[in-house]
């Protein structure tokens, strides 16, 4: 392969990002689309102006291990937990029904079982790249459906390699029994199980030598080289053991996480994520085929409705079991219906297994490319779901908690702070207010686990989505001194102050606003107070420095 040749294309395809990217946002749409759109243009089914886009490709696979990479800086081991039950049981019931239906479809249309098993499987990832940029862009990964999201993607991550097993084993190229399969499953989790533990000893207890040294931490290069080694390294050693690239990625960025550099590795490997993943959204656009979609378009549309619905409904269903609220229920699903990136590794192996001919192929790679560019549409209109559905549920809900609201309403429950929310910024107003012995804290938690926490230290816990009338009732939110609401998620919030100035408009509302852009929104919304987060960090930094240049000096009498 010809480098220089190579490099140009890279030039060539960067540029068109960048172009159809910036008329993207102009036109008020995700740069991602353009990005996707300058792949297809540019690939062999069009003008044919890449002709390394087989290099291209390798480059491309690169960027989505280091994009899961820094997703695992942002998302430590102790983060993770805080999401709950959907992430193991909600991601794995996704994936084994979603490949239930889809082969069975396929077999009531003629299709054989093998190949149906297959489609399924590819019918069965969603899209972690796309998905998760959208919802960090978006503010919305700290929401409850955004965490939702997040679970059922890390599931169905893990999952590429013992999808990419059966479906070789499918094709005939690799193991036929079941007990075979089983084994070489088998294999593959002890085989991640020594990766874990590898990086767990290797970047707690080895590498922290190197950095607590002086020299090492007077020079920011090493902790930025340290971030590649283990990004790239974790990728090449889990694709040599016979796993997802992207699996060792994420979890080396995940123990990353807990050091002291996390926050400077994830600014600095910023800039490269960037390239990389606009290299893999174009390179991925590359595979369409215009001309055979225009050919075939009927076609296309009806099993792309297929999946965005059927999808949403499936995954919609599963987040109601695992005790979402039907509004963040379905709001997860309508993010998450789409195809993934990964179904094309596994798209690839059918084919080489014959499971699929060529015009099965095309068929598979025009609906997936089609989901893709509804994606950042379908992120959008989660919000906007959430608000829609909840306002349904919340009408033919009413019912059926009037007994509830009847006997809180009877509970003498006056003059208290209601706190929506105990994480960490809920648990310090609570720990703040328990010095004071004459008020009653009342606590609305949809997690479980935070809820169980509160009951813990002896606080009134009331298990809900505070943005449902029903729930704020039985906190009595109309008779209560102030509502503190503490969640991160912004239209969470902005729902939770609407409700509370909706029931109780003489009630008091202190708000917390992560990003500075919804300060205005959460103001509107009806809080009295906002809490403006990056503003207080800046205040805070600003007086420690103050206090470092200037300390204070003692007193000479």
């Amino acid at each position: 392969m010809n480098l220089w040749a190579a490099l140009l294309d890279v030039l060539i395809l960067l540029l068109a990002a960048l172009l159809l990217g910036a008329l993207a946002e102009r036109l008020k749409q995700s740069a991602i689309l353009g990005y996707l759109l300058a792949g297809t243009l540019l690939g062999p089914n069009a003008l044919d102006l890449m002709p390394s886009h087989k290099a291209l490709t390798t480059i491309a696979e690169l960027g989505v291990a280091l994009l899961l990479f820094t997703i695992g800086l942002e998302f430590s081991w102790r983060r993770l937990r805080t999401i709950g039950p959907i992430a193991l049981g909600g991601g794995t019931v996704q994936v084994l029904l979603t490949i239930a239906l889809a082969a069975g479809a396929c077999m009531a249309l003629g299709v054989s079982g093998r190949s149906s098993l297959a489609i399924g499987a590819v019918v069965a990832l969603s899209s972690t790249a796309c998905v998760l940029r959208l919802l960090v862009s978006r503010a919305e990964i700290d929401g409850i459906y955004g965490r939702n999201a997040l679970g059922i993607l890390l599931l169905q991550d893990i999952a590429v390699v013992p999808l990419v097993l059966v479906v070789t084993a499918l094709g005939g190229e690799g193991p036929t029994t079941t007990a075979q399969i089983a084994w070489d499953l088998g294999r593959a989790a002890g085989v991640a199980g020594l990766l874990v533990a590898a990086l767990f000893l290797l970047l707690n207890y080895i590498v922290p030598l190197l950095l607590r040294a002086k020299e090492a931490a007077q020079n920011r290069d090493l902790p930025i080289l340290l971030a590649m080694v283990t990004a790239v390294g974790a990728a090449w050693v889990s694709h040599k053991l016979g796993l997802s690239p992207v699996f060792g990625a994420f979890i080396a960025g995940l123990l990353l996480a807990e050091s002291p550099f996390a926050t400077q590795i994830r600014a600095d490997v910023a800039s490269l994520r960037t390239l990389f993943v606009t290299l893999f959204f174009s390179s991925i656009g590359m595979l369409g085929n215009p001309a055979w979609v225009l050919e075939n378009w009927t076609l296309v549309a009806a099993v792309v409705a297929a999946i965005v619905f059927g999808k949403a409904i499936v995954i919609s269903g599963i987040a109601r079991i695992f005790r979402s609220s039907p509004s963040h229920a379905v709001a997860t699903g309508v993010c998450l219906a789409q195809v993934g990136e990964f179904s094309f590794v596994l798209a690839e192996v059918a084919r080489h297994g014959r499971l699929i001919d060529s015009e099965l192929f095309e068929l598979i790679v025009a609906a997936t490319i089609t989901t893709l560019f509804l994606t950042p549409y379908l992120v959008a209109l989660a919000p906007h779901l959430v608000n829609a559905v909840g306002r349904l549920s919340r009408d033919g809900a009413r019912a059926l908690h009037e007994e509830e609201a009847s006997r809180a309403a009877t509970e003498k429950l006056v003059g208290h702070i209601v706190i929506v929310g105990f994480g960490p910024a809920g648990q310090a107003v609570a720990n703040a207010l328990k010095e004071d012995e004459r008020t009653t804290v009342v606590v609305v938690e949809l997690s479980v686990t935070s809820a169980a926490a509160a009951q813990a230290v002896g606080l009134r816990t009331y298990i809900g989505d505070a943005t449902r009338a029903e729930m704020l009732e039985q906190a009595r939110v109309a008779t209560a001194a102030a509502v503190v609401v503490t969640v991160p998620d912004p239209a969470t919030a902005r729902h939770v102050i609407e409700q509370v100035r909706s029931r109780s408009p003489q009630t008091p509302v202190i708000a917390r606003a992560r990003y500075h852009r919804y300060y205005a929104d959460l103001v509107q919304a009806g809080a009295i107070t906002v809490i403006d987060e990056e503003r207080a960090v800046g205040f805070h930094l600003a007086s420690t420095v103050h206090d470092k240049l200037h300390p204070a000096q003692p007193d000479a009498r």
